[in-house]
């Protein structure tokens, strides 16, 4: 006959829901790769603005020279989302209790380390499932202020092409205008 030991207390790994916790890190897990979503509206909203920019600097080349333009990326690369890396951290906050929270993108490496007394300030996440996620971290043991950073939508799409887009819209705000003039 087996006997259940009611002695036997395994303590829980809860989501904090305050958004500043004060704590002691235990454990950095090994992180995993995830991808920011990329909403199609904006996407083909900035593709078509730079599609405008881009068939006027068709013309414009073409006429000037026989050089051909630079690679450009596929509408299925860019609806693939950058990828960040999440690391999930456990930590003891002040009041005892073993914590999960997400460190979404990079820091230095020796920026956090088991035992380091740290204040994080957190943020929810869409998924209510998943653990809060750090925002900013004031590592008390070292005295080190770090807000890790991740890829987003506007780093993903690039400069060259936000810029292209953006003289795209404003030409077609000028035509638009122009038109309402005559």
């Amino acid at each position: 006959m087996v006997t259940m030991d009611s002695d036997l207390h395994i303590r829980r790994i809860v989501h904090p829901t305050d958004r500043i916790v004060t704590g002691r890190i235990v454990r950095l897990l090994d992180g995993y790769p995830r991808e920011v979503r990329v909403g199609q509206p904006v996407l083909v909203a900035v593709l078509a603005a730079a599609g405008v920019a881009g068939l006027l600097a068709a013309v414009v080349r073409s006429l000037f020279s026989a050089g051909s333009g630079a690679a450009r990326r596929r509408f299925k690369d860019l609806k693939k989302g950058p990828e960040y890396l999440v690391t999930p951290v456990r930590l003891r906050d002040s009041a005892g209790q073993l914590c999960e929270v997400e460190l979404h993108g990079h820091l230095p490496q020796s920026a956090l380390h088991p035992a380091d007394h740290v204040q994080l300030t957190l943020r929810r996440q869409g998924d209510p499932d998943l653990p809060p996620k750090i925002e900013r971290i004031v590592n008390l043991t070292t005295g080190q202020l770090l807000t890790p950073r991740t890829a987003t939508l506007w780093s993903h799409l690039g400069p060259p092409l936000l810029l292209q887009a953006a003289l795209g819209g404003l030409l077609v705000a000028a035509l638009l205008a122009w038109a309402a003039l005559t």
